[in-house]
This record gives C-alpha cells, sequence and structure tokens, in this order.
C-alpha cells in the first residue's frame, strides 16, 4: 500500500494540469522507482472524444511527475484506438502503439493500420508514426511488408 502514496500525486497532476483522463483494467501496479504505472488486462484509457483498448497499457512519468509516455500493448490481439482532434479524425491499430503527449505523437509499430476517416485515406505498414499537431505521417515498411496507402480520388466535373 505504499505505492499508492506515491501514485497520487501523478494521477491528481495529470488530472489538474491535462485534459481528464479514464483508465479502466482488470489490474494496476505502480512501481515508484521506476515511475511507472502498469495497466493490465482488458485496458481502456480515454480521453475527450478518444480512446485506446489494449492487453496492456504502462504509463512513463518524468521526473517533474508529468506523463511522458503512454505505452499500449497487444498481446492477444492488437491495440485499437480511435483519436479525435481539430486536425483529425482517425481509427486504427497496432501490436504497439506508444503516444508522447507533450508532442501530440504516436508510433504505431506490428502491423500498423491508420485510417483517415476524415479525407477518406487508409495506410498500413510495420511502422507509423503520426504527428497529431502537424498531421504527418511517417510511414515504414519492409521487403514482405511493403507501405500500403489507399485514397479516393474526387472526380472533376
Amino acid at each position: 500500500m505504499n505505492w499508492f502514496k506515491y501514485f497520487l500525486p501523478f494521477l491528481f497532476f495529470g488530472i489538474l494540469y491535462a485534459q481528464k483522463v479514464e483508465v479502466t483494467s482488470d489490474a494496476m501496479k505502480a512501481e515508484d522507482l521506476k515511475k511507472e504505472v502498469h495497466f493490465i488486462g482488458n485496458v481502456t484509457v480515454k480521453q475527450s472524444g478518444s480512446w485506446l483498448h489494449g492487453d496492456r497499457v504502462i504509463v512513463y512519468f518524468n521526473d517533474n511527475n508529468e506523463t511522458k509516455m503512454y505505452e499500449a500493448i497487444g498481446s492477444k490481439n492488437p491495440v485499437t484506438f480511435e483519436v479525435k482532434e481539430k486536425k483529425g479524425f482517425y481509427k486504427g491499430s497496432a501490436r504497439n502503439v506508444k503516444y508522447y503527449p507533450i508532442t501530440s505523437q504516436y508510433v504505431l509499430t506490428g502491423k500498423a493500420v491508420i485510417d483517415d476517416l476524415r479525407n477518406k485515406r487508409h495506410v498500413n505498414g510495420n511502422v507509423i508514426t503520426l504527428d497529431m499537431k502537424t498531421g504527418n505521417a511517417a510511414v515504414k515498411g519492409s521487403k514482405k511488408k511493403p507501405v500500403k496507402f489507399i485514397f479516393d480520388m474526387e472526380k472533376k466535373k
């Protein structure tokens, strides 16, 4: 129960200075020395209109007790997510999803797929990096699984 007194400041700091983040899971374990909180089993993270679901989510904190990264891991099933922000509306999945809240950047690895629902585009590859501030994306494939990008062409009138 000693971890609880260390975990509470992390929790309240995040709620006071950022948008509310709600995490539900089957179990939770805080590692004080590593400044990590592990959510285990059927994990859902919700923030504003966005959500992420995975088998395990680890929240990493910096020395100022600010959230520096969320890492979602899909063991049995891929991590799935839906991100709604001013510049985009995305749905997707991957084996591993890392989110860096300070830079608003997502890094998806392992059978990564993103559907841009506003612009009707689809991309998949081995590694996808999505910058929510700029809307830029970088995709890496492999020889066996090249990058695939699908989009609709508008008809000229």
